[in-house]
């Protein structure tokens, strides 16, 4: 079991930045592939960035460029750095993470087809102002 908890959600204006936070305990953090996913309202939700065991990660086209995702496995904390921000980008954001053999990209295609596979937060709201 792993237990997901988000934080640095918050409002902003177009063009400004925010550092999302995902502190995870339970089970051995080290051994899941994590990931963002963001759901705006009426849309699917959409896996955006993923790091997979080995470090190697995976972004949406969308986010390409402007976000960053990292993991500090001393603190069992996950992060995304949010810089040019849109307001196309105001969605609840969700922390996941899955135990496998996974690459990045399988992770974000996995969790979106098959939510229950692994384990979610309860988000954190990100609003964009114009």
């Amino acid at each position: 079991q792993v237990q997901l908890v988000e934080s640095g959600g918050g409002s902003v204006q177009a063009g400004g930045s925010l550092r999302l936070s995902c502190a995870a305990s339970g089970n051995t953090y080290s051994t899941y592939c994590m990931g963002w996913f963001r759901q705006a309202s009426g849309k699917a939700r959409e896996g955006i960035a993923a790091i997979a065991n080995d470090g190697s990660t995976r972004y949406a086209d969308a986010i390409k460029g402007r976000f960053t995702i990292s993991q500090d496995n001393a603190k069992n904390t996950l992060y995304l750095q949010m810089d040019s921000l849109k307001p196309d980008d105001s969605a609840m954001y969700y922390c996941a993470a899955a135990k496998g053999a996974l690459t990045a990209d399988s992770f974000m295609r996995t969790m979106t087809d098959f939510p229950d596979f692994g384990y979610w937060g309860q988000g954190t709201q990100v609003t964009v102002s114009s």
